[in-house]
């Protein structure tokens, strides 16, 4: 599960890490626990028509239960359509070498950095 944060100002956002999906909530609250954190944006995969896709059946309970865990901090979901082919071509763009392009971990972290960028740039044009 990739992992991204923004500064203080909510400009731009940054990868934070990549980290296994059972250690999720136990990482966010640990996380919270020392940082400011307003609100959760989360990678909702859809379908080309716009439908949840498949895996939301497997990330709904653990958001359920993330927000059981955290009532005070809102949970959003964020179009992830098309992330991981962004991200992909950010790595090539960046002369990242294959070896490193074929790493989950760094797909991931790069795609949830442009999850959460994408969803601030449509809070920044309301």
């Amino acid at each position: 599960c990739g992992i991204a944060v923004t500064d203080s100002l909510q400009i731009v956002a940054n990868g934070l890490t990549t980290i296994p999906t059972h250690t999720l909530i136990d990482f966010i609250k640990k996380y919270i626990a020392t940082e400011k954190v307003d609100k959760i944006i989360v990678g909702k995969p859809t379908t080309m028509r716009g439908e949840d896709s498949e895996s939301m059946k497997y990330i709904t309970p653990g958001i359920n239960r993330l927000r059981k865990e955290l009532p005070n901090i809102p949970i959003e979901f964020w179009d992830e359509r098309f992330t991981s082919v962004l991200a992909h071509k950010s790595m090539i763009d960046s002369g990242m070498k294959k070896t490193a392009r074929q790493d989950k971990a760094i797909v991931d972290e790069i795609s949830a950095t442009i999850i959460l960028n994408d969803y601030l740039q449509s809070k920044s044009f309301k």
